[in-house]
């Protein structure tokens, strides 16, 4: 991934440096399980844990010869055990080396990207509470809907991250899965309850049958949650960079003091931030799909999926570690323009209210369909002529016939939408 978008943590997770770690950590929870059962003795094992190690550089080296790189891993810990490292990958195959350290990887990374996660929640829920009563026009299709509260649509984010941290929490739950099955899955050379007893040590759970390798639905699910969470974070970007164009304006990017939004154009703030987020939850998508493609592999393994496992692991959660982390940001300083947002409210003349007007005539017995009409024509009116629509309703005899001037007057009323605001507060984040 490129470095622009790697936060250190993040990307230290898939340095050379950790990834031969994690080799060698299964390597000896191997060595520990069969020393257990007898197969190793105490002292080579207590030989291995003191001298096994490795050199990334002389991996490489190794690896050039050999077009194997866990050969070329073993190959240098060898170098630095001596000779009880013949007991070290006894009976066991690459894969139960490479996918066992592949499940410590990406449980290592999603609990990163969980962390993540809940410092957004905690954004998300202050700004939420923020403006709580900040009123803004709700909009379906692009138009101009009924009144909400700018509180209200971080309730919607925050809700759909608390449903993300869900799926993401079972993702990492299949993901930490081991197997030390051996070459098709079958226990010849290493019994089930060393592997029982090495993954224990590394705390992850044994499959309950393997072929050479994991199955692949695991690997699809985590990547998958990935895609999900990257679409709920490009959802609320998209949001922003809605709400940032000129002629809408209720809220935007924060804008450094020397910052620059066009090479040609002096006067430019683009929501740039969101934008990049947009961008990278493609790939992200992406990277799910080729994840879900790797599947289906030929009878007990290929190795189609590997090469594509070693660019999306590193790749996707990089990328979601970094988009958490800019949204982050985005959100604890976004500039949020009250007096536009009630502009614009009031832009349609009193159109936001034409379903009080309706409700209220069907309550009074009118039909519901002739009510529709009557409302539905004056509201036409002020989109064909500009007038304001209770003054239409005002004058209007059919509608005077069921409803006064005074009870007309008292449909306009903002507070009528508003009224719930603190109930769904409270199932969002409890009493408080």
């Amino acid at each position: 991934m490129i470095s622009r978008y790697t936060r250190p943590e993040m990307g230290r997770i898939w340095e050379d440096e950790n990834r031969y770690a994690k080799w060698l950590d299964v390597e000896l929870a191997a060595c520990e399980a069969m020393s257990d059962e007898g197969i190793v003795p105490r002292e080579a094992l207590e030989t291995i844990r003191r001298k096994a190690g490795f050199s990334v550089q002389r991996i490489l080296e190794i690896e050039e010869e050999t077009r194997h790189d866990v050969i070329a891993f073993l190959t240098n810990v060898a170098e630095h055990v001596g000779p009880d490292s013949r007991f070290i990958h006894l009976g066991l195959t690459s894969s139960d080396v490479l996918d066992t350290s592949l499940a410590l990887l990406l449980r290592e990374a999603m609990d990163r990207i969980l962390a993540g996660v809940d410092e957004l929640a905690v954004v998300i829920e202050r700004r939420a509470r923020e403006h709580k009563q900040t009123v803004m026009i709700g909009r379906s299709h692009g138009v101009h809907a009924e009144p909400i509260t700018f509180g209200l649509k971080l309730c919607v984010w925050y809700t759909e991250m608390r449903r993300n941290r869900l799926r993401l929490e079972q993702a990492r739950k299949v993901i930490s899965c081991g197997k030390f099955s051996g070459a098709v899955g079958t226990f010849a050379n290493v019994s089930p309850s060393v592997e029982a007893r090495a993954c224990r040590l590394l705390g992850l759970e044994p499959a309950e049958v393997s072929t050479q390798i994991v199955q692949r639905d695991r690997h699809a699910q985590y990547f998958t949650a990935l895609a999900v969470l990257a679409g709920t974070l490009e959802k609320i970007a998209v949001e922003i960079r809605h709400l940032q164009r000129t002629e809408v304006l209720e809220a935007e990017e924060p804008f450094a003091k020397g910052q620059k939004g066009s090479s040609a154009m002096p006067h430019k703030k683009n929501p740039i931030g969101c934008e990049n987020i947009s961008g990278l939850a493609r790939l992200v998508r992406t990277n799910a799909l080729a994840a879900l493609e790797s599947m289906a592999l030929w009878h007990e393994r290929d190795i189609s999926h590997s090469s594509v496992e070693r660019v999306i692991g590193p790749d996707s959660t990089i990328l979601i570690d970094y988009m958490l982390h800019r949204l982050k940001g985005i959100l604890d300083r976004l500039v949020v323009h009250p007096d536009r947002m009630l502009e614009n409210l009031h832009k349609t003349r009193g159109l936001i209210f034409s379903q009080q007007v309706l409700v209220e005539l069907a309550e009074r017995g009118l039909e519901r369909q002739a009510a529709y009409v009557l409302v539905q024509r004056n509201a036409m009116k002020v989109w064909e002529t500009g007038q304001d629509f209770k003054s239409l309703l005002l004058e209007d005899p059919d509608i005077l016939k069921v409803l006064s001037r005074e009870e007309i007057e008292g449909l306009f009323d903002l507070n009528y939408h508003l009224k719930h605001v603190d109930t769904i507060f409270e199932r969002v984040f409890g009493r408080p």
